[in-house]
């Protein structure tokens, strides 16, 4: 039985689990819910009610991204974590860190004001240069080695390509290294194909709905 995953169309935390599925080739299903509207099967599975969730079999279910990916990468050798415990574990706390950058970015998207958009900006740009300390000689943040830590910012390199695409902010310029890093990641394939064909108009029509400071400087046409 293959894997059932469960997700939003939009979320990052989701792709974070489809791109480690993708990377190990690994068979999955995934089945897309309103998290406006969400149905009365998600709500008995899902005890935090928010995406992702991965069915495993027969009443045996796990939620929180980097749960799913753990959970994935030691049941689907070969492992995409670094063998070095010390270095496992900090990989552990860069992905936190992520998952922390995700939040910014949302609030960055969804920022009511020219005010609080400053605001949400100078936080990620802050965050964006403690990140940058971490980084090597590339192309992944372990070095040559794709790993779980790749898998959980690419969402976030995505969706910051798209915000440059359609609102130019230079966010990536302060940090070449994770300018260099974001390259390498949204020019893999599992990264690539991690989303459905027509994200990047999804994403700007949902954004641009919301009606925050930069929702209403994004172009849906």
């Amino acid at each position: 039985m293959a894997y059932q995953l469960i997700s939003f169309v939009l979320c990052p935390f989701v792709q974070r689990s489809v791109i480690t599925l993708k990377e190990k080739r690994v068979p999955f299903e995934i089945t897309y819910i309103d998290l406006q509207n969400l149905p009365d099967w998600f709500n008995a599975l899902s005890p935090m009610g928010k995406v992702p969730v991965l069915q495993v079999g027969e009443g045996r279910v796990l939620f929180e991204s980097a749960v799913i990916n753990e959970y994935l990468d030691e049941t689907n050798p070969p492992p995409l974590h670094p063998q070095d415990p010390w270095r496992r574990a900090h990989n552990r706390a860069w992905i936190e860190f992520g998952s922390n950058l995700i939040g910014r970015q949302y609030r960055l998207l969804v920022a009511v004001d020219e005010a609080a958009f400053v605001r949400e900006k100078d936080g990620l740009l802050a965050d964006l240069r403690h990140l940058e300390q971490q980084l090597g000689e590339g192309p992944f943040f372990n070095g040559a080695a794709f790993s779980l830590v790749d898998t959980a910012y690419a969402p976030l390199f995505m969706r910051l390509e798209i915000v440059e695409r359609h609102h130019p902010q230079g966010l990536l310029a302060p940090t070449p290294k994770i300018s260099n890093w974001s390259q390498a990641l949204l020019a893999r394939p599992a990264v690539r194909e991690s989303v459905v064909a027509d994200f990047e108009a999804q994403f700007v029509a949902y954004f641009a709905k919301q009606g925050g400071y930069l929702g209403q400087r994004l172009n849906p046409g």
